[in-house]
């Protein structure tokens, strides 16, 4: 009895092949007469949310902007953030100052906006005015009358004291007086012989002239060493007589300067009220009263370097202003592109001593963008966080506590790290970072915190709905590009052909991409293309060339792969009929498009328990996606055939040819119709290939990539040569995706080649086959139709599986009757 004929399938109509835009729908003549947009299309969403964190100043309110290269990210965060620069916070300055109690822990000075750098002239025009006043003042006659009364004072003192212990030394036969000992002159007890002070070693040599006999030498000696004592009692008197007289001196000197001093800071002090520049006032104050030798110009000894470098000893009252609001007159916005540790952070530069040292101070802390944007906004890339050492871990402790800890980076130096702490700064900058949806998913999942951190989340969309006002927006999108870069303007042949190459980017015939990086390429080569022509303005014809280039630009490995085909060293068949074997379509990703290429896909059965072996999932070069849809076969076979008998096969399912990692579902459409011929003994025609999901009920399900399949399969077969009677099987949902070559649709057209949109298993099986699926009735499928075949194959299998295993049995119960 013959199969019974598959019904007549319906094919697309030319029509359904790709989105026409048809010029007459613009009313301009070209991009001239019409005005660039001035925000930005199609991403309403991301614009809300970007808003809501750009003017939510509240903790954790930080931004981060998701979405696709080249959909329009950064420009947008940088055309909002102009627009709000004037609704600020207040602006501070921010200057370190030397800690005269602990110069290792730098205090920390915050001014009002400009105030920073008047508080530094100020303060050096106060010690400009006390360098010349203090030495004035200890040169005026009152000091010096003053000084004198103390210096005599003093003097008088310690001559009483020295006239003392000389008469009390006279009683005992001594005297006071001084030797030289080397290059030193000092005090020493003098023996009086005959009335005349003697050294104490020239003693032995008036022995030896004997004008003294030794026993008075004995005692003279004697009386000596007894008086030694009293001497250096003298010494500590004198000393303290010194030292009480210095201090005097000091207080003198102090109490002459502190008239000054006082006077000018007291100025300084009403002038800056707050309590952190008035405590560093205060210690400016006392440390000049300290040292006021430097401010007579008497400094101390050892004041060049080792290098002869003159040492400023008044660089302690410097101010190191590290942020200068006073020009800033809108909000900060920083786009950092390069967030180094130091870029980001700040540092505390080392100086070298020229002895292989380094040496820091409060002078060497510099700010980074972090600080510079503090009131305002920082703009980063997320991807470059991650490149940099210590990044983005530092980043993290700042925005957990607010708190900015300048130090040097721990990356740039081998030896230990400086041991200047400078006091923490209160930041108040509101982040942005722009990456990609995979990124913030990373860190919400991997980061604990990241989500309290960046509690705005703006995705921006990678497509639009092709409207018909979308469309003419979109050309002033593109009259946008044209004015910003110079190019030749459009005319509106152009502008509706770039319209189609949108719907391309983004896959369907009812969508417009938003990637307008992509969309900008096309344009500017268009433009240079027309100018290669010697034409004023851009046409389709120029569009299409840009777009053809580009393609053929980047074509290598479509070239290199469609090479293999026309060697054979791929085998594909794209005539006639075989059993269990297929045309699958894949997806090569190439760096500016995708393209489509078939491949041969076989199934083999045989009897077995009814599992379907995934030869590239044993092999360990399946993805998960593809797997799954591997399973999801399994069930389908089971629910259509495996209802009143066990699958008694096992069947193997493989990609021919393939060495790479195969991944998606796409394929699984493909593999039922294989494992359905080989089942049935059908053959498959080899001039259609297929593409599409499935589901356990047998419903095709819509893929990815539908044009590549469909235009790759087309080349090929073109390759080999046309025949009329090849096409492609694809998912009924993909309809509205096609945006086919012209080549392909005119083909189409001419009936070369042949387009089948399905829904259900059936259909395919029967455009393959050229046989009725079968429906099934109370007793069993339609006799000699596809799923009658199968079933009936699988019949035979467990039948003769069942012969095997009841001979087995009764072979194993011989033997143990025998035993």
């Amino acid at each position: 009895m013959a199969n019974p004929k598959a019904p007549a399938h319906k094919e697309l109509k030319p029509e359904e092949l790709r989105w026409k835009c048809d010029p007459k729908i613009f009313e301009f003549e070209s991009t001239e007469d019409i005005e660039p947009i001035e925000g930005i299309l199609g991403q309403e969403r991301a614009l809300k949310s970007i808003r809501l964190g750009v003017d939510l100043r509240s903790p954790g309110y930080n931004i981060y902007i998701a979405g696709l290269s080249g959909s329009g990210k950064a420009t947008t965060i940088k055309k909002t953030l102009e627009k709000i620069t004037t609704r600020c916070p207040e602006l501070y300055d921010y200057a370190y100052v030397n800690n005269f109690k602990d110069p290792d822990q730098p205090m920390l000075l915050k001014f009002p906006k400009g105030r920073a750098k008047e508080f530094k002239q100020d303060l050096q025009t106060a010690i400009e005015i006390l360098k010349q006043r203090i030495p004035l003042t200890l040169e005026s006659d009152l000091y010096l009358t003053r000084k004198k009364n103390l210096i005599d004072e003093y003097n008088q003192k310690e001559q009483e004291l020295m006239n003392a212990f000389d008469s009390e030394l006279r009683k005992k036969g001594f005297s006071l007086g001084q030797i030289k000992v080397g290059d030193v002159i000092r005090p020493d007890i003098l023996p009086l012989i005959d009335g005349n002070p003697v050294p104490i070693f020239q003693i032995e040599e008036l022995v030896n002239q004997n004008k003294l006999s030794k026993e008075q030498a004995q005692e003279i000696f004697k009386k000596y060493q007894d008086n030694q004592q009293d001497l250096q009692l003298l010494f500590k008197k004198g000393l303290k007589i010194s030292q009480v007289f210095q201090e005097k001196l000091q207080q003198l000197e102090r109490d002459s300067a502190e008239v000054n001093v006082k006077g000018i800071f007291e100025g300084l002090k009403e002038k800056y009220g707050s309590n952190l520049v008035l405590n560093f006032l205060s210690q400016v104050e006392e440390n000049i009263l300290s040292n006021l030798q430097i401010f007579k110009g008497a400094k101390p000894s050892g004041d060049t370097t080792q290098q002869g470098v003159e040492i400023d000893y008044f660089s302690d009252y410097d101010i190191n202003i590290i942020l200068d609001n006073s020009e800033t007159e809108e909000c900060p916005v920083i786009i950092e592109t390069n967030p180094t540790y130091v870029n980001l952070f700040g540092t505390i530069e080392r100086v070298s001593d020229g002895h292989g040292g380094w040496y820091s101070d409060y002078t060497n802390i510099k700010a980074g963008s972090l600080l510079k944007a503090n009131g305002g906004y920082l703009v980063l890339n997320v991807l470059h966080l991650f490149e940099e050492p210590g990044v983005w871990k530092t980043l993290k402790r700042v925005l957990t506590y607010n708190k900015l800890e300048i130090q040097e980076s721990p990356f740039l130096f081998s030896i230990s790290s400086t041991s200047l702490k400078p006091q923490p700064i209160d930041i108040d900058t509101k982040l942005i970072l722009i990456g990609s949806q995979i990124i913030y998913s990373y860190l919400s999942e991997r980061e604990y915190d990241f989500k309290k951190m960046f509690k705005v989340k703006a995705d921006f969309d990678y497509e639009i709905n092709r409207t018909e006002h979308n469309i003419q927006e979109y050309a002033k999108v593109i009259k946008k590009l044209i004015k910003e870069e110079n190019l030749l303007e459009f005319d509106k042949s152009a502008i509706a052909y770039m319209m189609e190459i949108s719907a391309i980017f983004a896959g369907r015939q009812d969508k417009l991409t938003t990637r307008f990086s992509r969309i900008a390429d096309v344009m500017r080569e268009a433009s240079f293309w027309a100018k290669d022509d010697g034409q004023k303005i851009v046409s389709d014809f120029h569009v299409q060339k840009a777009y053809r280039m580009a393609k053929d630009r980047h074509g290598m490995l479509e070239s290199k792969i469609t090479e293999m085909y026309k060697d054979e060293l791929i085998l594909i068949d794209t005539k006639g009929e075989r059993v269990g074997q297929i045309n699958g379509l894949a997806v090569y990703n190439a760096d500016f498009y995708s393209f489509g290429r078939p491949m041969r896909i076989t199934a083999t059965v045989s009897l077995g328990s009814g599992a379907i072996i995934n030869v590239e999932r044993e092999a360990g070069m399946s993805g998960r996606h593809y797997n799954k849809g591997v399973l999801i076969i399994s069930g389908y076979f089971r629910e259509t055939f495996g209802q009143d008998m066990p699958l008694s096969f096992n069947a193997n399912l493989v990609f021919e040819q393939s060495y790479g990692m195969v991944e998606g579902d796409s394929a699984s459409c493909t593999e039922i119709f294989a494992l359905l011929s080989v089942l049935s003994n059908l053959p498959l025609k080899q001039s259609i290939a297929v593409t599409g999901s499935l589901n356990q009920k047998g419903d095709v399900q819509p893929i990815g990539g539908v044009n590549e399949k469909i235009e790759g399969f087309y080349d090929i077969c073109k390759l080999q040569g046309l025949t009329g009677t090849q096409g492609v099987i694809f998912p009924i949902q993909n309809i509205r995706d096609l945006m086919l070559k012209e080549e392909v649709i005119d083909a189409v057209k001419r009936g070369v080649f042949h387009l089948y949109p399905i829904s259900r298993v059936e259909e395919g099986i029967e455009i393959l086959t050229g046989v009725k699926a079968g429906k099934k009735t109370a007793k069993a499928y339609e006799v000699g139709s596809v799923f009658y075949l199968v079933e009936k194959r699988i019949k035979e299998l467990y039948e003769k599986s069942r012969r095997i295993r009841t001979q087995n049995n009764n072979q194993q119960k011989k033997k143990i009757n025998n035993a």
